[in-house]
């Protein structure tokens, strides 16, 4: 039997909730989270199967104070995995919850957590998109009667598309998670 795997998955920003019930179901496979590595390749290791919970957390204020932030979750029974660019992995078996436990306990917490994520994440994201792919695009746009510029032209429009998704997706969860505390 292995003792180790890699799996390739993409997890977009909003959809940090679908990443953890990917890890929890791995966990209850028999395969525990060890480590994350650009650009989503995940490496499990053999162990028992057991469903353990797991969960993310956006604070990267937190990387100042590393040692006192992991302790807050330590204390609540949470065992800190790694940090993966800003996003802090938590794990936590099932059978020692009291009910459902989770890191962010109600929505107004959840609301934070996601107005961490558009200000680290989100703003990079959307300067990126303003500054470089809108331009580029009318850039090309103005050079379509020359055919090597083409496909610089679909590469970017398959980059909007990408973008695009990506900011619908976190606006519709950001309104979904605002909507439900209110």
């Amino acid at each position: 039997m292995k003792k180790q795997k890699r799996e390739f998955r993409i997890f977009t920003i909003a959809e940090y909730e679908q990443e953890q019930e990917y890890l929890r179901s791995q966990h209850q496979k028999g395969w525990k989270l060890v480590h994350l590595t650009f650009p989503g390749i995940y490496l499990f290791e053999a162990c028992e199967k057991e469903d353990v919970v797991y969960q993310l957390d956006y604070h990267q204020e937190g990387l100042g104070s590393q040692e006192t932030y992991v302790n807050v979750f330590k204390d609540c029974g949470w065992e800190y995995l790694f940090d993966f660019f800003g996003y802090s992995y938590f794990r936590k078996s099932a059978a020692s919850m009291q009910g459902k436990e989770e890191i962010f306990c109600d929505e107004a917490s959840r609301l934070a957590f996601i107005g961490r994520v558009f200000k680290g994440r989100m703003v990079p994201l959307l300067i990126l998109f303003l500054l470089v792919i809108i331009p580029q695009i009318i850039l090309q746009l103005g050079n379509l009667g020359s055919d090597p510029h083409r496909p610089i032209l679909y590469l970017y429009l398959i980059l909007f598309a990408v973008y695009a998704y990506v900011f619908i997706r976190f606006a519709l969860q950001y309104r979904t998670l605002k909507n439900r505390a209110d």
